[in-house]
């Protein structure tokens, strides 16, 4: 099969014409073959020369102009050359051979078919030629394009060896299906399911990285399944699996919060791209199982499990290597609130309780209300469409609380410093407690977040603590 149609960009020939000239045989390889394959653009470019990777993107980068940006990674072997709004990756033709303690593999020149053979599976281990002799020839040792066809993921030589050679292929090769919709291989998913305690050698960086690959495409209940059918997620994230089962005690059964909570994740992704919205999700119902107790008279109960879970979220985060930052905050806040609004689905909403979710959600409000949304996944149609209506109730109520009070945000109007000056106070619980006070007011409608209402109001709560006002 001749690609030639495929290397329309004059870059192509630009990379062809310098390793003519430098006497090296060179090929695109990689996922920019496997894309243009499926009809996909890609602009990150892949080439592998049988020779010097780096000597050939220096060479190549000369062609291209002043322009250009060069990037030589000198223990790797490997050059990055930047132009235009294309990234070119230059490396020479290598084999190579692993230690069983690492990923780090041990490096040697090598031919093309060296190269292929490291490759982690059929549909990356392509090359086009980019030699003047057959110049966009499609090099397919292993049937790539067959299996991309058949949308299978296959490892191209023994799965055992691949995944033992670098586990992080374990991930990759589920997080391409899930990102593909593509089957993995059985003997090649067995080769996952006997070799996941090798995972335990890989960063969680690199873990968190594929797994958030994973959390983004379409539908990623199906990557999440094979995780947990393989046995790795049992490994990188031990509390999702805690989820899985169903008890049963005198007839009453709780349901599978496992599967609740891909059904929520893949309802949640049919709305939103948010990592951090599809992690809440992820993680909504995450301490159920530390929080499950059986009531004879109403069956079982999760209390509190929204208060445990957002407690649970940090540890999660750290543990996994993923952002100790706003991102987690945010994901712990939803975890804490996700209970919230369905508590609000009643004829008799108050507005105090309308301005209390307000001011806790904040900013983060529409993201809750897309995450409970979500978590309605009953089998029952006509009870799903209830609910949702019931929200749309909810939120209609808080559209017009929040244009009659503003609330959503607010910072009280007295600040510390005018409580201090106005009772000659020294910085102590008093202070804090007028504060509360305050902020509590103005939640249960009694004043307005306004100068004048919430002075007269401070002046109260300090008559009736014995306080001396030193300045009106």
């Amino acid at each position: 099969m001749n690609l030639k149609k495929h290397l329309s960009d004059p870059i192509f020939k630009t990379v062809s014409i310098a390793a003519s000239d430098m006497n090296q045989d060179v090929y695109a390889v990689g996922g920019f073959v496997r894309d243009i394959l499926l009809g996909k653009d890609s602009k990150d470019l892949d080439f592998v020369t049988v020779g010097s990777g780096i000597s050939l993107a220096k060479s190549v980068a000369s062609k291209l102009g002043p322009k250009t940006k060069l990037s030589v990674f000198k223990n790797f072997g490997t050059a990055m050359v930047k132009s235009r709004d294309l990234e070119l990756e230059f490396v020479g033709a290598r084999k190579e051979s692993y230690r069983k303690d690492s990923r780090k593999p041990i490096v040697e020149d090598g031919t093309l078919e060296d190269d292929q053979n490291r490759r982690d599976f059929t549909i990356n281990a392509m090359a086009i030629s980019l030699n003047p002799n057959n110049y966009g020839e499609l090099v397919d040792p292993f049937g790539g394009i067959k299996d991309l066809k058949g949308k299978v993921i296959r490892t191209p030589l023994d799965p055992e060896i691949t995944f033992s050679d670098d586990p992080l292929r374990m991930m990759r090769a589920i997080r391409f299906a899930a990102q593909l919709k593509f089957d993995i291989e059985p003997d090649t998913f067995e080769g996952i399911t006997k070799m996941v305690d090798r995972i335990e050698i890989v960063s969680k960086e690199r873990i968190a990285g594929e797994l958030n690959k994973i959390i983004l495409s379409d539908k990623p209940s199906y990557g999440f399944k094979l995780l947990f059918f393989s046995g790795l997620l049992k490994k990188i994230f031990p509390e999702m699996v805690d989820l899985q089962g169903v008890q049963t005690i005198n007839d009453k059964s709780h349901k599978d919060n496992f599967y609740h909570t891909l059904q929520v994740l893949d309802n949640i992704s049919e709305n939103t791209d948010d990592l951090w919205l599809r992690w809440a999700a992820i993680l909504h119902d995450i301490a159920k199982p530390a929080t499950k107790r059986f009531n004879k008279k109403i069956g079982w109960t999760f209390h509190g499990h929204e208060d445990k879970g957002a407690r649970m979220v940090p540890g999660i985060f750290r543990r996994m290597k993923l952002p100790m930052n706003e991102h987690m905050r945010f994901v712990q806040k939803l975890v804490r609130l996700h209970l919230r609004p369905i508590a609000l689905v009643k004829d008799h909403i108050t507005d105090s309780a309308i301005r209390r979710l307000l001011f806790e959600a904040g900013e983060d409000t529409e993201a809750l209300m897309t995450l409970c949304r979500a978590d309605i996944t009953s089998k029952n149609h006509n009870k799903v469409q209830r609910y949702l209506q019931n929200f749309d109730k909810v939120e209609r109520r808080m559209v017009e609380v929040e244009e009659k009070d503003k609330i959503r945000n607010f910072q009280p109007v007295i600040t510390g410093e005018m409580i201090m000056e106005t009772f000659d106070l020294s910085p102590g619980r008093e202070i804090g407690e007028i504060k509360e006070a305050l902020k509590e007011a103005v939640l249960e409608g009694k004043i307005r977040n306004e100068i004048s209402e919430a002075r007269d109001f401070m002046l109260k709560l300090g008559r009736e603590k014995g306080l001396k006002v030193v300045k009106e």
